[in-house]
């Protein structure tokens, strides 16, 4: 069945699935859709073009670029702030005094020579009121000059400058400068790079649309993704300007009609792409260039996939599956992407206003059904997918092992059912099948005789040969399915074109999907579903047409998803612009022999507070170790030989109640561990986790601590 989404649905009538925001060639311009209670208002021209011509500097993985100011790689060695103050302070008494003692003679009168062997005596010596006023000033002058001279001696001694910029320019730094608009060639609200490709118009139009208060950060990211188009050659110029000219700041609109999302709640920069989860903390075990920083995802990054881990409660919903969702959609709303969230109903991932899909298994009020065999009509690709779902986590996790046994069998069942009824069995008929029902066996025979298939007719055989056989999987397959052919479900998964499947063949377009899985009851159903979307997804972005639409599978409580397969299709996501976002409770859910490899598929991996030692212990061998500095310091006690240091040190022990001691400090290279299991296990504060990143040019950050609440 190739499906698109696009049927009605039990009586209901609905907008089909969204297409495209198009290409500019045939531009949709539905008028403005009112604001929806919690949307943004419409910034006015200054405050958005002010947010425009923010900075946004080159920084490593991770960092927040948005009005990001770049920090040395390395700490300065910087004096400790009690030594500073204490150096300046004395510096300025030791400059006062040598001042008093030149200015009362008890140095003697030698710094006066200089100015007596340059003066003439002519001013030395004037007489009358001019010359007397001559004279002063003179002599005035060259103390002034001498004073400098001591202050700026003691200032450098003391260190004054370091004071300066450490304790008192600070707070004149506080409120930040108003920004000056940059040279019109650099302005990014100009839109030179139209210009220069010859639609001067078109930059004016969308000029005078920012000034008036008319343009989004949506608006901006589409357009210019529109651009990008028509750069690639995939578009004309012409059409782009012709759009651009009709519609404004609307031009190339998505097919929803939406500008923004409902609401947001987390911060978000589309110039760079970025969402803030937090920021980093001025921790020591923090690289210096991230202390202090904010701590941003985006597509650079999740293109290499992002494992968090984290119990009940850490915040891996609310803190990291959520935003890193709402950026994505704000993503497909400009035509950069599509996402498919997948989790349990009522878990907190957005509102189903921010979805253009939105899937309820098991919620008869559902407007969209799921396409149980993916939108393909090739029986062995669905036989491979659906294998993958029923029975994935059942296939032997060691390497070499796999699921080739279970996709024979159904691909023997669903090859000759599609040839006959030009179409794939429903989960009752599949189950009636996979079961030897001696009924559906024999009418599936008598139409392939009477269609002369006789291929197909050595498929059917095959699996009746088999059936009762020990090792047969078919029942194993059978046991599976029963439990999608539930009341619940009965109105899903639909192969008689009644419903509306959605397919995530759809992934060629920014669509934005939300899937509920059917949590209380159905707990195993669940995790069938969700390996079932895991290997549509793994499946279907690899055959895309425009891989330049980035698409991304966030899958909230990924427990029973992880099998062999789905490893090795993370590990495919990077070299198809896709990406995957997977929670775990707990490393314990998944086999032992597949922890090490989904950490190593994953180029981001989040540790959140609460973890247990075992799970740290994963961590802690996969982020590896680094060479330290380590310092032993030793206190050796001092023995007096003579009366008089014995009597010393008498006098020491009874003033310090301590032996005298002499400490001595050896420093050597020590390698350790950038986080031990103990650390991530107790030393991760509530509300912080410590993430690694990876974006797909292959730049490493090194494990962070995070305060996701910064």
């Amino acid at each position: 069945m190739n499906s698109d989404g696009t049927r009605d649905a039990r009586g209901t009538h609905a907008n089909p699935v969204p297409r495209p925001a198009g290409s500019p060639e045939m531009p949709t311009t539905p008028p403005r859709p009112a604001r929806a209670p919690g949307v943004p208002p419409m910034p006015d021209g200054s405050s958005f073009l002010a947010w425009l011509r923010v900075p946004r500097p080159d920084a490593a993985p991770g960092v927040w670029r948005f009005g990001h100011t770049p920090r040395p790689d390395e700490e300065p060695d910087e004096i400790p702030k009690r030594q500073l103050i204490g150096g300046a302070l004395i510096a300025f008494l030791v400059g006062w005094l040598v001042w008093s003692l030149l200015q009362n003679g008890y140095l003697g009168y030698w710094w006066w020579i200089p100015l007596d062997l340059i003066a003439p005596d002519s001013w030395q010596g004037g007489s009358g009121a001019g010359g007397q006023v001559g004279t002063f000033i003179l002599y005035r002058g060259y103390e002034l000059l001498v004073a400098l001279l001591i202050l700026v001696a003691v200032a450098r001694l003391g260190r004054w400058g370091e004071v300066w910029r450490r304790f008192v320019a600070p707070r004149f730094r506080a409120r930040p400068p108003r920004q000056t608009a940059p040279a019109p060639q650099d302005d990014p609200a100009q839109w030179n790079q139209l210009r220069e490709a010859g639609a001067g118009e078109a930059a004016e139009r969308l000029v005078a649309e920012a000034g008036a208060g008319l343009m989004r950060d949506v608006d901006h990211a589409r357009i210019m993704r529109a651009w990008q188009g028509v750069r690639s050659g995939r578009h004309s110029l012409a059409t782009f300007t012709g759009a651009v000219l009709k519609d404004g700041a609307a031009a190339c609109l998505h097919p929803s009609g939406e500008r923004d999302l409902p609401a947001r709640l987390a911060k978000h920069d589309l110039v760079t792409g970025q969402v803030r989860l937090g920021g980093t903390v001025d921790d020591p075990r923090n690289p210096y260039a991230y202390r202090g920083t904010g701590l941003a995802l985006g597509p650079e990054l999740l293109g290499t996939s992002l494992l968090a881990v984290g119990p009940a409660g850490s915040g891996k919903t609310g803190s990291v599956v959520w935003p890193v969702a709402e950026s994505l959609c704000l993503h497909a709303l400009a035509g950069r992407a599509a996402v498919v969230v997948v989790g349990a109903a009522g878990a907190g991932l957005g509102p189903a206003d921010a979805y253009d899909v939105v899937v309820r298994i098991g919620n008869p009020e559902s407007v969209y059904d799921l396409d149980l065999y993916g939108g393909t009509t090739d029986p062995d690709e669905a036989a491979a997918v659906l294998a993958e779902a029923l029975v994935g986590d059942l296939a032997d996790p060691h390497p070499g092992g796999d699921s080739r046994r279970s996709t024979t069998v159904l691909a023997q069942l669903l090859g000759p059912f599609r040839a006959v009824h030009g179409r794939f069995p429903s989960v009752p008929q599949l189950r009636q099948l996979l079961d030897g029902a001696p009924g559906p066996l024999a009418e599936l025979r008598e139409a392939l005789q009477d269609a002369g298939q006789e291929s197909l007719l050595r498929e059917l055989d095959a699996r009746e040969r088999q059936l009762g056989h020990p090792g047969d999987l078919g029942g194993v397959l059978a046991d599976r399915v029963a439990l999608l052919d539930r009341p619940a479900f009965a109105a899903f998964f639909d192969t008689s074109g009644q419903s509306r499947p959605f397919s995530l063949r759809a992934l060629d377009h920014p669509v934005r999907v939300r899937i509920d899985l059917p949590e209380r009851g159905h707990a195993d159903a669940s995790r069938i579903l969700a390996r079932l979307v895991l290997a549509q997804f793994t499946a279907s972005v690899a055959v895309r047409e425009d891989k330049s639409l980035f698409a991304c599978l966030v899958l909230d409580d990924a427990t029973g998803a992880v099998t062999p397969e789905a490893v090795r299709g993370i590990q495919r996501l990077r070299s198809t612009n896709a990406g995957a976002v997977l929670t775990l409770r707990t490393l314990d859910d998944v086999p032992r022999p597949l922890r090490g490899p989904l950490l190593g598929a994953t180029g981001c991996r989040m540790a959140l507070s609460g973890l247990t030692p075992w799970d740290g212990q994963d961590f802690a061998e996969v982020w590896g170790k680094e060479w330290t500095e380590a310092r032993d310091v030793t206190d050796r006690q001092i023995i007096a030989d003579s009366p008089a240091g014995k009597a010393w040190h008498a006098l020491r022990r009874v003033m310090t109640g301590h032996a005298p001691t002499a400490r001595a400090v050896t420093v050597r290279q020590v390698e350790r561990e950038r986080w031990s299991a103990s650390e991530l296990a107790h030393g991760v504060p509530p509300g912080h986790a410590v993430l690694s990143l990876t974006n797909v040019r292959g730049e490493h950050a090194p494990p962070l601590l995070v305060d996701l609440r910064g």
